[in-house]
């Protein structure tokens, strides 16, 4: 049996992206970065499928250096540049529906706990027309009784943690987003949470804020074929964050 617990009323100070990449102390507003005289090349003359895999590539083994960053902004900026947008709203709403796994963020802020981890998370997108819902959903693991890891450490509490989110199609293909409500759904035969404030602090930490608070945003579809979504946000505080997505299950990732 699952326990269902809301938290939609549980706010906590910071913001810290964990697990595929971590990088301290990067300005989210207006990244910019130093030349990479490796990755000089014309990229105008590489076929997109080529820049494509590049990025796929190199995403999940980024280590945070500014030469990594430069060649990811330039691939994705060359991606978005050659995107056709898509011309009707039933065909958008079949492309983008379904389950895509986050794969890298530029909203980008600390360092991962030793007793807690994500184990994945990804965006489940249902369309109807002009409207439809978006789910952001993380698997996690605590060690709540320890604060760091020795080969005697269990987690012992695991579960999901939903964000419920809807969104209005008003401008070509911008959504605006609304969220909805956070729940925690622990997993068959986890301890429940001592501390749930505590948890969902640390779940704050781990993901990124644009998804797990979007109010008062809208996002923006930058590029989209069958299994990489590239979004931008619009709005008061992650305007021009960009989130990269593959299609759940389409590839398998493995970070060097």
């Amino acid at each position: 049996m699952s326990a269902q617990i809301p938290t939609s009323n549980v706010m906590h100070d910071g913001m810290i992206l964990a697990d595929s990449v971590i990088v301290d102390d990067v300005d989210v507003d207006d990244v910019k970065f130093i030349d990479d005289d490796e990755e000089s090349e014309d990229l105008s003359t590489i076929d997109t499928m080529e820049i494509k895999s590049r990025l796929l590539d190199l995403l999940p083994r980024m280590t945070g250096t500014p030469e990594e960053y430069n060649r990811a902004e330039s691939y994705v900026n060359t991606l978005e540049e050659r995107y056709t947008p898509v011309q009707t709203l039933d065909f958008l709403n079949l492309a983008m529906s379904g389950e895509w796994q986050l794969l890298f963020s530029t909203n980008i802020g600390g360092s991962p706990r030793p007793n807690f981890r994500l184990r994945e998370l990804y965006q489940r997108i249902e369309s109807n027309d002009l409207n439809g819902t978006i789910v952001n959903e993380a698997t996690w693991d605590l060690a709540e009784d320890h604060e760091a890891m020795t080969p005697a450490t269990s987690f012992d509490a695991s579960g999901t943690f939903s964000i419920k989110c809807s969104y209005s199609i008003n401008q070509g293909a911008r959504m605006v987003l609304q969220l909805n409500d956070h729940v925690i759904n622990l997993s068959k035969g986890s301890e429940v949470p001592k501390d749930v404030e505590r948890l969902v602090a640390l779940l704050y930490s781990a993901i990124p804020t644009e998804l797990f608070d979007p109010n008062d945003h809208a996002m923006d579809t930058t590029y989209l074929d069958g299994d990489l979504r590239i979004v931008r946000m619009a709005g008061p505080k992650f305007e021009a964050v960009r989130d990269i997505f593959i299609r759940r299950g389409s590839m398998q990732i493995d970070p060097v």
